[in-house]
This record gives structure tokens, C-alpha cells and sequence, in this order.
């Protein structure tokens, strides 16, 4: 059966408790496994908007965060039957795919973006006018790791929690108990303290 189409990823919104919407993902996704349209399109109003929250965190490009969207949803139509609700409930499931498919496009774009600079793409013009588009863009783990170590305490557990732990800015500032502007104000210098590390000109 073919992949269904689905509606844009920043349109959808749960609704309901979080355990509500876990036992009618749980539900959805024992449908979608018997190949349910229907099903498919309910799950992806429930949750796109998360998995798209998730995605521009970690992505910062919109265009590449709904690709990315996308693709977890792709998953979710062809894995339906490998989710197993001891090892965690669906929300759970669906936000860890959806991680991990971000973090794989960061380090595609980057191996593409090395690639180009040895064949001379350097002489193209790049618009660096977003500081996080610019270090998300040259994202290298062992780079990351080392240059996180220049944060502050307060800035190193800001991005962390934001960009590796796929929280919110809200929920960042709630788990900090800081203001959410003091805590977008910490991620922006921060990305830009790892832009100057990273040699990002």
C-alpha cells in the first residue's frame, strides 16, 4: 500500500492528557500496522507538530526540518509493528525516531558541506545571517564536545538540554527554573560561543 499523504507538519496539535494520548497513539499504531490510512492520518495530527518542534530545534532550517518530518512519518508507516509498548510508551517511541533522524541529517548536511568545500564549492555564496543555521550546518561531534567545554555552566546545560535532550525553551526554563527569555538568551550566546570555536566565519 502506499505511503498516505499527509497534511503540513506544522498544522497538527495534540490534545488530551499525556497518558490519553499515549493509550490512542498505542491504539493508532496497532491500526497503521494493518496498513490503516485512516489511522495513519490521526497519528500524524496528534504528533506532527512535536515531531516537527523536534526537528527545527535540532535542525534550524524549516525546509529541512519538514524533509525530516516527513521521513519519521515514512518510518512510522513502514515500522508500525516494531513498536513495543514495554520498552516505552509511543510519544516516547515516535520523539527518539525523530531525534535520531535529525541528528542523521546534521551529519549528512555536514559530510555533504566537507564534500563540496574539496571540490571547490567554497566560491559559492552562503547565507550566514542565522548564527545556529551557521553552526548547525559544520556540526562534527568531536568538535561539538570540545567546544561545548568554552560554555558557561549555565549556557552548556541550556544547549544541552535543548539541542541533545529535545526540549523546549519553555521546558528548558522549567527544568532550570530560569525565565524562558533569560534561557533563549543563554542558547543564543552560546551557539554563538560555538560558532568562534568551531572557526564558523
Amino acid at each position: 500500500m502506499d505511503t498516505p499523504n499527509a497534511p503540513n507538519p506544522g498544522a497538527a496539535a495534540s490534545t488530551g492528557t499525556s497518558l490519553d494520548l499515549n493509550r490512542r497513539l498505542g491504539s493508532l499504531l496497532a491500526q497503521i500496522a494493518s496498513g490503516s490510512q485512516p489511522a495513519f492520518a490521526e497519528f500524524y495530527e496528534l504528533t506532527s507538530r512535536r515531531v516537527y518542534g523536534m526537528a527545527r530545534r535540532v535542525l534550524i532550517d524549516a525546509a529541512l526540518s519538514e524533509d525530516t518530518t516527513q521521513e519519521v512519518f515514512l518510518q512510522v508507516w513502514q515500522n508500525a509493528s516494531k513498536f513495543n509498548d514495554e520498552a516505552g510508551s509511543p510519544l516516547a517511541w515516535l520523539m527518539t525516531i525523530s531525534h535520531r533522524r535529525a541528528v542523521d541529517k546534521v551529519r549528512s548536511t555536514q559530510s555533504a558541506t566537507d564534500r563540496e568545500a574539496r571540490y571547490g564549492a567554497s566560491s559559492q555564496d552562503i547565507d550566514h545571517d542565522s548564527v545556529s543555521d551557521e553552526v548547525d550546518s559544520r556540526l562534527e561531534a568531536e568538535a561539538v564536545v570540545r567546544c561545548l567545554g568554552t560554555l558557561t555552566e549555565t549556557q552548556q546545560e541550556s544547549v544541552r538540554l535543548a539541542y541533545y535532550g529535545g526540549l523546549t525553551y519553555r521546558e528548558v526554563a522549567e527544568r532550570l527554573n530560569a525565565a524562558v527569555p533569560t534561557i533563549k538568551s543563554r542558547i543564543r550566546d552560546g551557539l554563538i560561543r560555538l560558532k568562534t570555536c568551531l572557526g564558523v566565519s
